[in-house]
């Protein structure tokens, strides 16, 4: 008789005060926890094949510290790296993890986070025991919102380079008097799997919904953002918070690159520190735990993992542009802390100058039952995420994982300009890369759902 087995646990990732908090183009240093951060771990096992989920309270993952915490989960569990899933949620109130704008990692919360990632994974392969699984999906539509906006004539002011020809403004302000239209869509889908023991006692659910995060913290404040408050929201509506070994609830980002929070034509109340994401967070749970009503929970399910190297072209500065930015960045009355745009992406040129050609880019498809996923290693936009659940139906998409390879717009945001299109450490990839991206994860899903 085949049996299913599964085994969750969290590990406590919140670092000391003082260290530089990720998601702005200034560094800010951490003065107080307002909650703890997790990596959030889930092992399934078929009888042949394991495959593992760490999801990280942090907003970006760079790929060596990824693969360090992978070879050391090979090492003590025996799950190869091509089946462990390790992603970031993206909250902007967590330890910078790797150089971005102007905030610096701290080499020793890069090895602790190794470690305690780690230990996450194997800890949930020490609770492997029989269980029972399900999936579902449900429609959350009123907490997202394209934050691309097409302006009227004359509204879209000079991107950092100078050019003055964009047709899009990210974040163009509420109630804007130039606002004509989103850019483009928003996914207001929620996949979620749910994981219980033989008896019906709840061990783990994994959500993903595609919004790039919520916010509302106090300054200098480290938080999980509303992934925490969902994993909390969650384990309080299955009356879990007594379980033993703990319940596991963990939020995804989706395909949020171009998603965010803010309705830009008005009527959000305005609400206090950590309001919004406990609304948000309470609404997405919610939804799900009403749609598990309806979840079939099967005994055994089979399992399987693909993996792909794909090379994309990498958008460097040409030779003629260095000067100018080398300019800016010598001129700034700021330096070595920039403090306009222009000054922030002449450096960034400056950084890029030698940067290799072409990159290698991990994809990750992952087989569950009758749902497939897959992972893509960047902030992809609302339209990749749609385009492959049109191709493959049954699919939800991972972003951040893997990995980071900075916003991955289409090719037709990238006509449209705007803010993740410009050409930094976050938007580097070639100006087709999400074509190539989604045709090559088609393939692999197409691999791992044999």
């Amino acid at each position: 008789m085949r049996v299913l087995r599964a085994g969750a646990a969290t590990s406590n990732i919140t670092p000391w005060l003082g260290v530089s908090i990720s998601g702005g183009f200034q560094d800010q240093k951490a003065r107080h926890v307002h909650d703890e951060l997790h990596a959030r771990c889930l092992v399934l096992d078929d009888g042949e094949t394991r495959l593992a989920f760490a999801l990280v309270d942090v907003a970006l993952l760079g790929r060596e510290l990824i693969d360090e915490a992978k070879a050391r989960i090979r090492e003590h569990t025996g799950i190869p790296p091509t089946h462990v899933l390790v992603a970031a949620t993206h909250t902007h109130s967590a330890p910078t993890t790797i150089p971005l704008a102007q905030c610096e990692p701290d080499p020793a919360y890069q090895k602790f986070l190794v470690q305690r990632v780690a230990d996450g994974v194997r800890r949930a392969a020490n609770q492997l025991a029989p269980a029972r699984i399900g999936w579902g999906a449900v429609d959350v539509p009123q907490h997202v919102f394209n934050r691309r906006w097409r302006m009227k004539p004359g509204a879209v002011p000079a991107n950092p380079f100078g050019a003055t020809n964009e047709l899009v403004r990210t974040n163009p302000g509420v109630n804007n008097p130039d606002l004509v239209e989103p850019s483009g869509p928003t996914d207001p889908q929620v996949w979620f799997v749910s994981v219980q023991s033989t008896n019906g006692r709840p061990v783990a659910l994994l959500a993903d919904y595609s919004l790039h995060y919520v916010g509302g913290v106090t300054p200098g404040d480290l938080s999980a953002d509303y992934y925490g408050v969902f994993a909390e929201r969650m384990t309080e509506l299955l009356q879990a918070e007594r379980s033993r070994p703990p319940f596991v609830a963990m939020l995804a980002n989706g395909t949020s690159g171009n998603i965010n929070n803010v309705n830009f034509r008005g009527g959000q109340p305005r609400q206090p520190a950590y309001g919004q994401m406990r609304l948000v967070a309470n609404d997405v749970a919610t939804a799900v735990h009403n749609a598990l009503v309806k979840v079939q929970h099967r005994d055994w399910v089979p399992l399987a993992a693909a993996h792909s190297e794909l090379k994309l072209a990498v958008r460097r500065p040409a030779p003629e542009e260095l000067p100018r930015a080398r300019e800016l960045v010598g001129r700034a009355p700021s330096f070595p802390r920039m403090a306009t745009l222009p000054e922030v992406y002449a450096r960034e040129s400056i950084i890029m100058a030698d940067w290799p050609a072409q990159v290698s880019l991990p994809l990750q498809a992952f087989r569950i039952g009758d749902v497939r996923l897959g992972a893509i290693p960047g902030e992809p936009f609302a339209e990749v995420g749609l385009e492959v659940k049109r191709r493959s139906p049954n699919t939800f998409v991972i972003s951040l994982a893997n990995g980071y390879y900075g916003y991955i717009p289409t090719p037709e945001q990238h006509r449209l300009g705007g803010y993740e299109t410009w050409r930094c450490r976050w938007s580097f990839l070639e100006t087709e890369a999400s074509v190539r991206i989604v045709d090559e994860l088609l393939g692999l899903l197409g691999k791992a759902g044999h």
